[in-house]
């Protein structure tokens, strides 16, 4: 398997617990977040990568079961450039 993507390149249990993923059903539309920490308790495979987690996961919007597209959503801890040119 070709690693190619940042999907490929980090694993579950790389990413802080308190970080959101957002998962998208590509067949419907709904979208849910879930918090890593409750992922990696329920999903025994923390050494999964996220490519290898979108590609299992699927829509949890009752008769749809579709593909999902999985995406981080930002912290609202960062702050703003505030360095300038010298």
């Amino acid at each position: 398997m070709s690693r190619s993507n940042w999907k490929a390149e980090l694993q579950l249990r790389d990413l802080d617990g308190h970080q959101k993923l957002e998962l998208t059903c590509k067949e419907c539309g709904h979208v849910r977040t879930v918090v890593v920490s409750d992922a990696m308790e329920s999903m025994p495979g923390c050494q999964l990568y996220l490519d290898e987690i979108e590609s299992r996961a699927k829509c949890k919007k009752r008769g749809c079961k579709g593909h999902v597209r999985l995406a981080l959503l930002k912290s609202r801890d960062t702050s703003a450039f505030v360095g300038g040119l010298a």
